[in-house]
């Protein structure tokens, strides 16, 4: 039996170090990106790629005759269920073995402040959101149709080497004080990229998965945590009042949602042991890595 391919769709921020590291292993990784460009960079560095245009395309590049696995990274088009999942679903040439799909945290809206688990509704409170969600619908009844294994990540704020809001910070951005702020989440793109190694393994539990730290510190505390490693000078702090008035709209609707992602299900039940729970480690380890270049 022919070794499986897993294929990448979306090779950006995360995608590119998923294609890494399962190369890395001796794995068989196509990627699929947007641009000529993108692909011929993924190429000089020695993963397989092709530019796919979700929005219009008719066919797919010829696939390997090999078991397949899908990780979707592309964010949702406007349009009724996503249309650009939609397509990619209808061009695949044969049923994957596993098809994971990252989505956000965000369905689960303003959930004030409250621990949330897998099985709470979601409540999408933005477009972005929704239009996720209706991804996530997408994939689940398509799995269902054609009796395809899935797993969907639910991801808050993703972090990691060059994803450390340092401008900001050196421009004086202010935060919201630790008394009006609310609980966040985030993850580091490396434990990111364990999770989405561990759920293309089809023997691996499918279903939803929240991926977080588990820290659910607030955004101001992490940004001062990131201040402090970084030497720079503490962000200044406003109230929540001032924050709306001040942030732009998009900057603003992060935080105006407040909830705590319960991952007990992402340790026990995936069995994944994440490298960075801890803020601090995982700034240092995004500093180190931008002042030495990409280990591996």
């Amino acid at each position: 039996m022919n070794a499986p391919l897993t294929l990448i769709v979306g090779a950006g921020y995360t995608g590119r170090r998923v294609a890494r590291r399962l190369a890395g292993q001796g794995d068989a990784v196509l990627c699929f990106t947007g641009s000529d460009e993108s692909a011929a960079a993924l190429e000089k560095a020695g993963i397989p790629a092709a530019a796919v245009d979700l929005d219009a395309a008719h066919a797919l590049p010829d696939l390997p005759d090999a078991p397949l696995r899908v990780l979707y990274l592309v964010p949702p088009a406007e349009g009724e269920g996503d249309p650009r999942l939609r397509r990619l679903l209808s061009l695949l040439p044969r049923r994957p073995e596993r098809f994971v799909l990252a989505s956000t945290s965000g369905v689960y809206g303003d959930c004030g402040g409250a621990l949330v688990d897998e099985a709470r509704p979601a409540a999408p409170g933005t477009e972005r959101a929704r239009r996720r969600l209706a991804a996530e619908t997408t994939l689940q009844q398509w799995a269902d149709e054609q009796a395809v294994s899935r797993a969907v990540l639910r991801i808050p704020g993703i972090y990691g080497p060059g994803r450390l809001p340092l401008e900001a910070i050196r421009s004086g951005q202010p935060v919201i004080r630790e008394a009006d702020a609310s609980p966040g989440n985030r993850i580091h793109v490396d434990d990111l990229v364990r999770v989405c190694v561990a759920t293309l393994d089809p023997a691996a539990p499918g279903g939803i998965y929240n991926v977080a730290d588990g820290s659910g510190e607030s955004s101001g505390t992490f940004f001062r945590r990131i201040a402090k490693a970084a030497g720079l000078p503490e962000p200044p702090a406003i109230s929540r009042q001032e924050a709306r008035r001040q942030m732009s709209p998009m900057r603003y609707s992060f935080l105006a949602e407040s909830r705590r992602l319960d991952t007990r299900r992402l340790r026990e039940v995936l069995g994944v042991e994440l490298a960075y729970d801890d803020p601090d480690a995982g700034i240092r380890a995004s500093l180190a890595e931008e002042t030495d270049g990409p280990a591996g």
